[in-house]
């Protein structure tokens, strides 16, 4: 399963980056450096006519390179870089500004070729044309300068390329974490209802069979014996209903430390820092489903409206009892009654618990989720 997961992050991260947050992202606005093909021709010294003839027949060989490779497969995509190379070598004699396309050609290449390779592709592609600028310059001193910018530039790009092809890797990698995660929680809590479920009612209905068959078998020659086993069946029956009721109970309810690190996935999925300070305290099993159920709705609040960057999550005990805080440095305001923060107050106040909560503009929000002293068990660590 492990390299089944690497296999897809890693093809997740060889894709072309698709349209997102970050303008590089889009192939229509990275057009907007061919104006850096123009520009030498403003101060180098060179025929403006043929250069600009040439520069615009370079532009357009570019162009559906250019769109191809977002739109390519794999296996073509090094062909596509390499296109894009000749392009600036062979405007290069005409424009130095055709060095662009070989800052194109480095940026693709990072997304073409695996990491190392990519890195000796550009190289290679790079040292060529400071070559090429030796041959074409009239002086080793301007070959230098344009090799050496350009080479720099390419090199900076190509490192850009590289980090965000990583952070796509690292991105496919979270989201597939969290499938698994998600697969094999919903695996376990099927095993435990199962298990839960055969040793709670296993028992009590063979008990239940048992005493029904003796009931009819007596209901003839002992109507009164009949009637006690009768009595006992329902007594068994409403116990069990009683013990059905708090296993749902049970199994609807999640633990804390498994609401925290589902809160931790999907924060960090949401680029937003989680920090946590857990107190070692023992909580009843109503006090802590109530305190997790607190915790999703406060985090799925936070994920839908705070845009904040960081979240704080404290568990403290003390004489009076136990406190849950969940703060944020999001964009904070005035927090309109909803269905989920009158369920929170509802539960915690069926506990004897109460909801504080504050939210100034601008500064973020915190929760506070308060439990009397019988929220605990045991003494205070």
């Amino acid at each position: 399963m492990s390299r089944h997961m690497e296999r897809l992050a890693n093809q997740a991260s060889a894709a072309p980056p698709a349209r997102g947050d970050d303008i590089h992202d889009s192939p229509w606005l990275t057009l907007a450096y061919l104006l850096f093909v123009f520009l030498p021709l403003a101060f180098a010294p060179i025929s403006p006519g043929r250069a600009l003839m040439a520069s615009a027949v370079a532009i357009a060989v570019f162009l559906p390179l250019h769109f191809g490779f977002y739109r390519s497969s794999p296996a073509l995509r090094p062909w596509l870089v390499l296109g894009i190379a000749l392009v600036g070598y062979a405007l290069v004699p005409f424009n130095p500004g055709g060095n662009t396309f070989l800052i194109y050609a480095c940026g693709m290449a990072g997304w073409a070729f695996r990491p190392r390779l990519a890195v000796a592709v550009s190289a290679l592609l790079l040292a060529l044309l400071v070559a090429e600028f030796w041959w074409t310059m009239p002086t080793l001193r301007l070959a230098l300068a344009w090799g050496g910018m350009a080479a720099l530039i390419g090199g900076l790009v190509l490192a850009g390329t590289l980090y965000s092809r990583d952070k796509a890797r690292r991105n496919a990698e979270l989201r597939l974490t969290q499938q698994e995660v998600a697969r094999l929680a919903a695996m376990a809590e099927r095993e435990r209802i199962g298990r839960d479920l055969h040793d709670l009612l296993g028992h009590t209905l063979s008990l239940v069979a048992i005493k029904s068959e003796l009931a009819g078998r007596l209901v003839d020659r002992n109507p009164l014996e009949a009637k006690a086993q009768m009595a006992e069946v329902e007594s068994v029956a409403r116990k069990a209903l009683v013990q059905v009721r708090e296993a749902v109970v049970g199994i609807r309810a999640t633990g804390l430390q498994a609401e925290l690190a589902a809160a931790r996935l999907a924060l960090l999925s949401a680029e937003v820092r989680l920090d946590q300070r857990i107190a070692p305290v023992e909580l009843t099993p109503e006090a802590e489903s109530v305190l997790a159920l607190g915790l999703r709705e406060a985090v799925t609040n936070i994920l839908r409206h705070a845009r904040a960057a960081r979240v704080e999550v404290e568990l403290s005990a003390d004489a009076g009892g136990v406190q849950l805080s969940i703060s944020d440095d999001g964009r904070g305001g005035v927090i309109e009654p909803n269905t989920g923060l009158a369920g929170m107050t509802e539960r915690l106040r069926a506990l004897g618990g109460g909801l504080e909560f504050d939210s100034v503009p601008g500064s973020g929000t915190r929760l506070v989720l308060s439990l009397p002293r019988p929220a605990l068990q045991g003494p205070l660590p």
